[in-house]
């Protein structure tokens, strides 16, 4: 019975109905700034060995998307209709990667450049849509045309090809008039899209903030209608673009933006509750917000060189929730309590086990810092030797700044000035200037500590205010155009 109503199912169209140029628009040299000499040479060194053995290839997404931005590309993907294996056979420095989909990975001395061959749609894009129909693509390993290729990415700015041949720009959905109009938009049924991956929802918020966009109206609605499928995202994903909006320096803009979309009444439900039902316009309020301050201080801090790790913004984001929880009780074990209210979310983030019990040491040495006594300098001095320290004081400095918390901001003033050596931050997030992953220690250490006393000073006075390609597999198995 099954098998003769999918027979008889009705098809709605092809892919031709979902873009706006079926034949490709081309948009050529004199009409866009983009031109070979601005792509990686080792991009194009890829693409013309491509061409040479008869392939179609392209340079896609990102990188086309930023330079018509007039921004720097963080790197260049490059997408042909060479299948993984034909692409393997043309080059000795790969390897094929991916589980849901497999892609090639060209190394290089220094860096990766991701290859891709064009996908096809989804069989369900052809189909009437089915509201209640579970749309997410667990394996999408089908190859496809060009147009096909286009039509099944997230943004009309990401999906679009630039040809070295002539420099040219290959647009098949409308992405060029929507960067020229600063619009963020989905191809296609926003609804299917954010259905088919829901992480594409907090990626629009991101894009719409980092590059200067206005979500479309369409995708807005769909964003707040399909906040729920977020649940169903993998957390090792979720996590990874947490930690990527860490690195952004705009963390505060973009909660903002995920408040107005009604994103975190999903992603951190319990973390803020609190604030929402304190404040009907959460949303477009959230920097006046306790934990709106807090990561516009931490984003402040960032732009300044300082290192933050990603425990220190999660701990910033749970302070709230960890301070309403241990008021209630009215004794006990701290540890214990700390636990009890935070492994909800622990549950529902997926945190790994060395992230939680880092956080719960953060939370509990917080009142530590409020102990200043110069009698105790050898407890001190201990205090300062554990691995969780660095992360603890910025936790507790940032809230006492948020909070304008005078006696919390001399007690900070105490600790930082007598920091002179910390412990190695393998997951910090560099600021500018400072230690990022996979760097060097940052040689203005001690230039920088030689500020703390100064800016801790001006804090008080003016209420301070304020990239390598992931190697997983399952991190590129999703990837319709990073960043």
């Amino acid at each position: 019975m099954k098998f003769l109503s999918n027979l008889f199912k009705k098809k709605i169209g092809s892919v031709d109905d979902i873009l706006i140029y079926p034949e490709g628009k081309r948009f050529y040299r004199d009409s866009h700034p983009v031109r070979k000499t601005m792509i990686d040479e080792d991009a194009v060194k890829i693409i013309h060995r491509l061409h040479k053995f008869g392939y179609k290839a392209y340079i896609v997404g990102g990188g086309v998307r930023d330079l018509l931005l007039g921004r720097k590309p963080k790197d260049f993907d490059v997408v042909t209709n060479a299948t993984p294996n034909q692409i393997k056979k043309i080059f000795n420095n790969c390897r094929i990667i991916g589980r849901r989909f497999k892609i090639v990975h060209i190394l290089f001395k220094g860096k990766v450049i991701e290859v891709s061959t064009f996908r096809s749609l989804p069989e369900h894009r052809f189909e009437k849509p089915v509201e209640d129909q579970d749309y997410l693509i667990k394996r999408d390993n089908k190859f496809g045309t060009p147009q096909e290729d286009a039509a099944r990415r997230d943004f009309t700015i990401n999906a679009l090809y630039y040809d070295i041949r002539n420099d040219s720009i290959v647009d098949y959905v409308g992405g060029y008039e929507d960067i020229q109009g600063r619009q963020l938009r989905v191809i296609g049924n926003p609804d299917i899209s954010f259905r088919e991956d829901p992480v594409r929802m907090l990626r629009a918020v991101k894009f719409a903030v980092l590059l200067g966009l206005k979500i479309d109206r369409g995708t807005s609605k769909s964003i707040k209608k399909n906040a729920y499928e977020l649940e169903k995202a993998s957390s090792s994903r979720m996590l990874e673009e947490y930690n990527k909006i860490f690195r952004t320096w705009r963390t505060s803009l973009i909660f903002q933006g995920m408040a107005q979309n009604s994103l975190l009444e999903v992603l951190f439900k319990d973390a803020f509750e609190r604030e929402r039902k304190k404040n009907p316009d959460f949303g477009d309020k959230f920097l006046e917000t306790r934990v709106g301050k807090r990561l516009a201080i931490a984003d402040k801090l960032l732009s300044e060189r300082e290192e933050l790790t990603p425990q220190i913004f999660y701990a910033l984001l749970f302070s709230d929730l960890v301070e309403e929880s241990l008021s209630k009780k009215s004794g006990g074990h701290l540890v214990a309590s700390l636990k009890q209210a935070l492994e909800p979310i622990f549950q529902r983030l997926g945190t790994p086990k060395k992230d939680k019990e880092r956080l719960i040491k953060v939370f509990a040495s917080q009142e530590r810092f409020t102990h200043t006594e110069d009698d105790k300098a050898t407890q001190n001095n201990f205090f300062r030797k554990k691995d969780f320290f660095y992360d603890a004081f910025y936790v507790f400095k940032i809230n006492a700044i948020a909070d304008n918390n005078d006696q919390a901001l001399q007690s900070a003033f105490f600790w930082e000035i007598s920091l002179r050596k910390r412990p190695v931050l393998p997951n910090s997030i560099g600021g500018g200037g400072g230690r990022k992953e996979g760097g060097r220690p940052n040689k203005n250490r001690k230039e920088r500590e030689g500020r703390f006393r100064d800016k801790n000073r001006k804090g008080r006075q003016n209420g301070e205010s304020s990239k390598s390609k992931e190697d997983s597999a399952e991190a590129s198995d999703f990837s319709d155009s990073e960043d």
